[in-house]
C-alpha cells in the first residue's frame, strides 16, 4: 500500500528527477522557490511585461531583467529556481520576492539551528519515530 506520501504523481516524479539531478552535478541551485502569485502586482502596476500560458510564464521589465516562472496552484503559486532569482532578479527586488515566499511544513526548530550552529533547541524529550 502506498500513502499519500510517498504516491507517485506525474508532479512528484518530475520533482525528484529534478532532485536527483540536483544532487548528481551538485548544483543546488537548480531546486524551485515558491511564492503567492501576488507577488506579480507590484510589476503590473508598474506596466511591466506579463507573459503567462496557463502553467509558465514569464515577468519582464524592458532593458532591465527577466524571470521565467512555474505556475502552480490554478494561478495562486507560483515557482523559481533558486539561481535564477540569484542571478536574474536584481538585488533591489529581492525584499519584494521573499515577502511574498510560501512557507512550506518544516520544523522550526530545526531551521533555527542551522541559522544558528550549535544553538541549543529544547523541545522535549526524546521519542521514538514509531
Amino acid at each position: 500500500m502506498t500513502s499519500d506520501a510517498t504516491a507517485t504523481t506525474p508532479t512528484r516524479a518530475l520533482q525528484q528527477q529534478l532532485l536527483r539531478r540536483a544532487l548528481a552535478a551538485g548544483e543546488p541551485g537548480r531546486l524551485h522557490v515558491r511564492f503567492d502569485a501576488r507577488v506579480l502586482d507590484r510589476y503590473r502596476e508598474r506596466g511591466a511585461q506579463l507573459m503567462r500560458t496557463r502553467t509558465v510564464g514569464r515577468v519582464a521589465v524592458p532593458g532591465a531583467w527577466s524571470l521565467d516562472v512555474g505556475i502552480a496552484a490554478e494561478g495562486r503559486e507560483l515557482h523559481v529556481p533558486f539561481d535564477d532569482l540569484r542571478q536574474r532578479l536584481p538585488e533591489a527586488e529581492r525584499e519584494h520576492w521573499l515577502a511574498h515566499l510560501l512557507d512550506v511544513p518544516l520544523s522550526a526548530a530545526f531551521l533555527q539551528m542551522r541559522l544558528a550552529p550549535g544553538a541549543c533547541i529544547d523541545d522535549g524529550d526524546t521519542e521514538a519515530w514509531g
